[in-house]
């Protein structure tokens, strides 16, 4: 029997250990935080359940334009009480973290609390405890970097861990960086009551993202009252008598009450003795690997954020998923983040698949595209949403959808459709004639399929 060895208990720990156990192996995994790691803990399952009550808190303010008239929402903002929110979101987190520890004893996989440490590339430490290994999964996820002049202190400078045990919602919250963390929880802070001015080092938020899907959502975050510092960035962030002070590269101070930093992950590769094992480290100790989720040493695998390829927990997971294949000798196909769907969970959300439209426009790629808001839908005119489109990318001749951009509430829901296009190499026609709900915010996938089809190649 094959002995897997995981150091790591987040996505790309469990998923691999469930694979690995559904195999035959014999599997440990070692956590030192809890089962489901940081994701799970005080990342991706927090923000997001902290962004479902913003959500909500948004449709209660937006719902006088649909008739629902609720006492005290015309004059007086919606009260939320930030430590009962984050109470039922330290809840729920730590109820997914033991269902998941329920299902990995389930399937025979024993979990050792503890950190590890390679001794060699087939003993694994954990304390005094050795454990042999035919292979070992990397999976220690990152954490928040910080910078030496806005050192977090947990009560007014913060990190995102940080938020959840704020017993009082931030009056005038500073968010220091505009990427999918920062815009989320700048959209986030702002629904819930904050003051929010998010401070950008670029000329438009979410740089990284479409461009036009961004355009939407600045404009969504300036309408609704949120202040926009653009090309411009943090020097240093220090604690006054009443909050913070933030002073910007281009001389100007900001202050607030409170102060989040999201300005990137460092990897969780320090002290676990993976160069000393031969494990190679790139650029800011992220481990190397491929795309079968090899590193250099043989039977050593990683996955998940410590590598820094696409730092999604979905990525994780099949990063991990198909380390097990691999390495118990299963037929497996490399890891392919063409077909990577992600999503930036403000509100309206932004979700993408695939090839962008300045990979037309550059042409990296024979494409064309055709993008069509969601206030011509009639379901988004039923729910009064004005904001948001649905865009599409296919090949300039043969029509195979290659990617697509969502703007608009659920677009993490409706991506799926898009992905398995993209995944499967379906056409616009294929999209074009398969039926969608009358009315559906699905239905205007399927009408830019139609465009596209009907559109003449140039």
């Amino acid at each position: 029997m094959t002995k897997v060895v995981i150091i790591g208990g987040g996505p790309g720990g469990y998923e691999a250990a469930l694979v690995a156990a559904q195999l035959g192996a014999d599997v440990t995994v070692v956590e030192r935080d809890g089962i489901g790691g940081s994701c799970v803990l005080t990342d991706c399952v927090p923000s997001k359940s902290l962004i479902a009550t913003s959500t909500r808190t948004t449709y209660v303010r937006e719902s006088q334009s649909l008739g629902i008239h609720i006492p005290g929402t015309a004059t007086a903002p919606v009260r939320v009480d930030i430590d009962e929110v984050n109470n039922r979101i330290k809840r729920l987190a730590q109820a997914q973290s033991e269902d998941t520890r329920a299902r990995l004893h389930k399937e025979g996989i024993e979990v050792v609390t503890g950190e590890a440490r390679l001794v060699d590339p087939h003993i694994v430490a954990v304390g005094d405890q050795r454990m042999r290994a035919d292979v070992v999964l990397i999976a220690t996820g990152a954490h928040p970097r910080e910078l030496p002049t806005a050192e977090p202190d947990g009560e007014r400078i913060l990190t995102w861990r940080h938020l959840y045990d704020l017993e009082e919602l931030p009056e005038r919250l500073i968010v220091v960086g505009s990427g999918v963390t920062g815009a989320e929880f700048a959209s986030a802070y702002q629904s819930l009551g904050s003051d929010v001015t998010l401070v950008s080092s670029r000329e438009r938020v979410m740089p990284t993202q479409d461009a036009d899907a961004a355009e939407v959502l600045e404009e969504v975050f300036m309408r609704r009252g949120m202040t926009v510092l653009s090309q411009t960035r943090a020097e240093s962030v220090v604690r006054t008598e009443k909050g913070v002070l933030v002073t910007l590269s281009d001389g100007r101070t900001v202050e607030g009450s409170h102060c989040l930093m999201t300005v990137g992950m460092i990897p969780n590769t320090e002290n676990l003795g993976l160069e000393e094992a031969g494990v190679r480290l790139g650029q800011g100790g992220f481990v190397e690997v491929d795309r079968v989720s090899r590193t250099t040493v043989p039977g050593v695998y990683a996955a998940g954020d410590c590598t820094g390829v696409n730092m999604l927990a979905s990525v994780a997971a099949m990063q991990g998923r198909i380390a097990m294949w691999h390495a118990l000798g299963e037929a497996v196909s490399p890891l392919k983040l063409s077909t990577v769907a992600s999503t930036v969970f403000t509100h309206p959300e932004l979700a993408a698949v695939g090839a962008s439209e300045d990979d037309v426009r550059s042409g990296r790629i024979d494409g064309r595209s055709v993008t069509l808001p969601l206030n011509t839908n009639p379901r988004a005119k039923m729910n009064e949403v004005t904001d948001g489109f649905v865009k599409l990318i296919c090949r300039q001749h043969t029509g195979i959808v290659l990617g697509g951009v969502i703007v608009g509430p659920r677009a993490s829901e409706l991506i799926l459709g898009v992905s398995i296009a993209v995944q499967q190499r379906l056409t616009v026609d294929d999209i074009a004639h398969t039926f969608s709900v009358y009315p559906s915010l699905s239905g205007s996938v399927t009408e830019a399929a139609r465009s596209l089809m009907l559109a003449s190649p140039e």
